[in-house]
């Protein structure tokens, strides 16, 4: 496979700076610095980077509450995002979202929902309204292991595919639903069996190697909207951290933890950089780059003013154009 150069540096760019931004995020939920529950993606940076490679900076998405590594991906600003899990008034939602509810609608962010399988439906909106309006753009709902089981997936799944709408729901397999192994909820041989119901076109992949993620998204990007369906597509990959930052992960076995990190998607992603004739200089120079950016924007996001209380009041009604008045 072959991929141009400024692609692939945007690639391992986007890798070590998700990686060191969550490692940061572990660090501040343990120092308590920021309220709430953090939730990181270590473990899951390939799929976050492979699939938004494979798709347009414009095309729509949604996340759930582990969110960081999509938004950062995404090219959400690093500087906005930091601010706004601070909850700082210059944050990307300006202090009012939180860690959770990441979203950038000029990037194509649509939400990141605390609600499990809360994405796929408003997905499914705006990949209608794409078809409907004759637009261009894809659209693609990533959600957890767990959200399989919920209602809300199964409606937006069955009603994508009875009106044939391109779109892709993207499946994190990384092992658990919250603490629930996934071989203990699961009632078919392989998560992607249940697409069956609805005669859903689906793939597998695996979830810590960036290129392959990149190349079944976009393969199935094509596939999407030449026929006109939506397709499923699951990568499987490993939670290292907790559900959330400071959970004792009890439930998962510490050999098992050990033996998922011999695939840990970053070393993967150092190991194949020679094939795409990166040598070692040119990876420390990016990961270095990537560390002093990320350092940066949480020195920025500790320093940005909170929001006034008087700013509880503003963006909380439509405000229509007077020709619609």
């Amino acid at each position: 496979m072959q991929i141009e150069k400024e692609k692939l540096i945007w690639i391992y760019k986007k890798l070590f700076t998700i990686r060191h931004f969550e490692e940061r995020i572990k660090k501040i939920a343990k120092d308590k610095s920021v309220p709430g529950y953090l939730h990181t993606c270590i473990g899951s940076e390939a799929i976050c980077v492979g699939v938004m490679a494979a798709l347009e900076k414009d095309d729509w998405i949604s996340s759930t509450y582990r969110n960081h590594g999509h938004a950062i991906a995404k090219d959400c600003n690093l500087n906005e995002i930091t601010s706004e899990i601070y909850g700082r008034s210059t944050g990307i939602c300006k202090g009012r979202g939180g860690s959770m509810h990441i979203s950038d609608f000029d990037r194509g962010m649509l939400g990141s929902f605390g609600i499990v399988a809360a994405g796929p439906p408003v997905v499914l909106g705006a990949a209608l309204q794409e078809k409907i309006n004759k637009g261009s753009k894809m659209s693609a709902s990533f959600f957890g292991d767990g959200a399989i089981h919920n209602g809300a997936f199964h409606e937006a799944a069955g009603l994508a595919q009875l009106w044939k709408v391109p779109m892709l729901f993207i499946c994190e397999n990384n092992g658990y639903a919250e603490a629930t192994a996934t071989d203990w909820h699961l009632n078919t041989k392989e998560l992607s069996d249940i697409t069956r119901a609805y005669n859903m076109k689906s793939y597998q992949g695996d979830g810590n190697n960036v290129f392959e993620v990149y190349e079944i998204t976009k393969n199935a990007i094509l596939e999407s909207k030449k026929n006109e369906i939506p397709i499923f597509l699951e990568f499987k990959n490993y939670r290292f951290s907790g559900q959330y930052e400071g959970d004792t992960q009890l439930y998962q076995p510490k050999e098992e933890v050990e033996n998922a990190k011999k695939n840990d998607p970053i070393k993967i992603a150092k190991e194949n950089a020679s094939k795409y004739e990166l040598d070692i200089m040119e990876i420390e120079t990016i990961q270095n780059e990537a560390l002093a950016e990320v350092n940066n924007a949480f020195a920025y996001a500790d320093t940005q003013p909170w929001p006034k209380p008087e700013d509880a009041l503003e963006e909380v009604y439509v405000n229509y154009p007077s020709e619609y008045n």
